[in-house]
């Protein structure tokens, strides 16, 4: 059952208004409890990422999984007292480790730094320049034989549901009934809506099939043979696919791309 309150601010029809919505919802996931600044540099080392255990970076996310991974996000933490600031490593809760990184300037790492990224459903939130631009500074980043991981909603799904009726979208529905029950009224059962959301809902600037994201790769400096599209968990590290999170796997295309 929905929130009152959040149900009835949630409108699924008013893209701009719901973005404002998360958006609010975005600043109370970034408290948590403790920060502890570890490390501090205008630009991180391979060294520097090695000495506090860090292997790769998990973007859009304030709190990786991976025990060797460091999470990062625009939004920083806060706990109340402190808060976390552009060009610092912190620990959060005396366990994982996050920085603030903005995905639309360069990096403040150097080249061959780190041996993985990962980021789910990142990417269609920018625009297509943008996007080629981040991808290229991951290339930067990323030491010789190094992974990217990418998730992202799948054009492909959305338009053949649309078009066949294959029951994606009633499927699809109900999982993100489930899980916004608590702050969210149902999504309209309507097919258009629901094609449509994936453009403008949840403040989306770019959507991708897979030759799209081998088109970006490609920009950025992949080669073709380099990048492969694997199955929901399943990759090329598996410690990395295994960040993949259920909620979103109907809908999403996993791709894969080497330095």
């Amino acid at each position: 059952m929905a929130d009152d309150s959040a149900a009835l601010a949630w409108n699924w029809e008013d893209p701009e208004g719901l973005t404002a919505l998360v958006d609010t919802f975005t600043v109370d996931l970034a408290k948590c409890e403790k920060l502890e600044l570890v490390a501090e540099a205008p630009l991180f080392t391979r060294e520097v990422l090695q000495g506090i255990g860090v292997t790769g970076i998990e973007f859009a996310q304030f709190k990786t999984d991976h025990p060797a991974g460091l999470a990062s996000d625009i939004v920083g933490l806060h706990n109340g007292e402190t808060a976390t600031k552009r060009g610092g490593i912190y620990r959060v809760d005396g366990a994982a480790l996050f920085t603030e990184l903005d995905i639309s300037e360069p990096l403040p790492i150097e080249d061959g730094a780190v041996d993985w990224v990962y980021a789910e459903h990142l990417i269609e939130h920018v625009s297509l320049t943008a996007g080629v631009a981040w991808l290229k500074e991951v290339r930067r980043i990323l030491a010789p034989g190094g992974t990217v991981r990418i998730t992202t909603p799948d054009l492909k799904v959305y338009a053949q549901s649309y078009v066949n009726g294959d029951g994606f979208f009633g499927k699809h529905r109900r999982r993100m009934n489930m899980a916004l029950s608590a702050i969210a009224p149902p999504m309209p059962a309507r097919g258009a809506f629901m094609f449509n959301q994936l453009f403008y809902v949840y403040g989306h600037k770019w959507i991708y099939d897979e030759n799209e994201l081998r088109y970006v790769l490609g920009e950025a400096g992949f080669a073709d043979d380099a990048v492969q599209v694997h199955a929901y968990r399943k990759g090329a590290r598996q410690d990395v696919a295994d960040l993949d999170q259920v909620l979103r796997n109907d809908e999403s295309i996993y791709i894969e791309a080497t330095a």
